[in-house]
């Protein structure tokens, strides 16, 4: 008797889930019929133009390799737009401001902890002297050094040329310059293996100079 009770209380909820169903939709009760309609039409569309792009596999491929070469024709500029990926060097002048523009945000909390003079990793003892932007001492770009600095623009004696270091590299001369930071930007003879020559404005102050032996400190 319980089995049967059981079956015919399912077939009552069967037919009024059904009934439900079909009230719902004959009514178009919270426009699910319509929803359904309009999905029904998407889903279809979409079906034919995947059909479409299946048939017509080849003639899309040439549509696209044609557009692709007429970007390259007509839009040069924008087709070949490369991204710099290669490191781009700094002007002193904007290091300098941008300097400036982090001190000035940190004023209103105080000054910084001055950190101690960091030591040299090595030292050399090498004879030095010293050339100008004389015709006469360098090739046809005398104001440009190896690593393409103008110093007769830029105009500061804190450049070096040397071989035996490499270009960027930072050095101290304390014997002859104390704490003054001089940068290895050119390069000498081929012939200089470990010498060291400064750069300096006058051509009679570098002929002053001559040659003196001093200890550098490499950082």
């Amino acid at each position: 008797m319980t089995n049967k009770r059981l079956t015919k209380n399912s077939n009552t909820i069967q037919k009024n889930i059904n009934k439900t169903i079909s009230f719902i939709w004959d009514n178009d009760f919270g426009y699910v019929r319509t929803v359904a309609f309009y999905a029904s039409n998407i889903l279809m569309r979409l079906t034919q133009k995947i059909v479409f792009v299946r048939k017509h596999t080849f003639d899309v491929s040439v549509v696209a390799f044609v557009v692709m070469i007429g970007s390259y024709v007509f839009f040069p500029a924008m087709a070949n737009a490369d991204m710099v990926t290669g490191q781009q060097t700094m002007q002193h002048k904007t290091v300098a401001l941008m300097i400036d523009a982090m001190e000035n945000e940190m004023k209103p909390f105080g000054d910084l902890p001055v950190s101690e003079d960091a030591r040299p990793r090595k030292t050399f003892t090498v004879p030095m002297t010293a050339y100008t932007s004389d015709p006469a001492q360098t090739d046809d770009t005398p104001c440009i050094t190896a690593s393409g600095m103008d110093v007769c623009e830029r105009n500061q004696e804190d450049v070096v040329a040397a071989n035996f270091l490499p270009l960027g590299t930072r050095v101290r001369i304390p014997e002859l310059y104390g704490d003054r930071i001089f940068t290895v930007q050119d390069r000498m003879n081929a012939r200089y293996t470990k010498r060291m020559d400064f750069w300096m404005k006058d051509i009679k102050e570098a002929r002053k100079f001559g040659l003196k032996y001093a200890t550098v400190e490499v950082f």
